[in-house]
């Protein structure tokens, strides 16, 4: 039996600044919406569509991480749909809305876009030296880390590679 799936990965900017809360049981919640822009064509032309997501990210670090999560910060998002159910009080129908609950937010883009929040820019690491997902920093410095099959710098890496 087929095992189901429910993961997403998206990357985008952020409509708007977080807004922190804290559930009953003291653990911080962070509320933001972020925009993913996508290409279609349309005829012989091609046009950006922007896509609205709103994610919820509920972590011990969240109350930390808020501060670097500002309107039109790019950010990384893993995790997972979520959809929430409810009776609209007026006309008594049945709503619905499908929401993001992030695993793991990562900082994107370079220090001059980050307008000087620490400078964490693109290595998507919170204040704490952690990313927000919990897992610790690892930035291997030159000539550390794995070995690269392809001169130890990605500097030999084949270019017809296909991603």
């Amino acid at each position: 039996m087929a095992s189901d799936i429910n993961s997403v990965i998206l990357v985008g900017r952020l409509t708007r600044d977080a807004e922190l809360s804290y559930l009953p049981s003291g653990t911080a919640a962070l509320a933001f919406s972020i925009a993913v822009n996508r290409s279609k064509k349309e005829g012989e032309q091609w046009v950006e569509e922007a896509n609205f997501f709103d994610i919820s990210y509920i972590s011990k670090s969240a109350e930390n991480f808020k501060q670097y999560l500002v309107k039109g910060k790019q950010v990384g998002i893993q995790g997972s749909l979520k959809q929430d159910r409810w009776q609209d009080k007026e006309s008594g129908q049945n709503r619905s809305k499908i929401k993001i609950m992030a695993s793991s937010v990562q900082l994107l883009g370079g220090r001059a876009e980050s307008g000087g929040a620490g400078g964490y820019g693109n290595q998507g690491y919170g204040a704490s030296g952690y990313q927000a997902g919990g897992r610790p920093a690892y930035v291997p410095q030159q000539g550390q880390g794995p070995a690269d099959p392809y001169g130890g710098d990605g500097a030999g890496f084949p270019e017809d590679v296909p991603f």
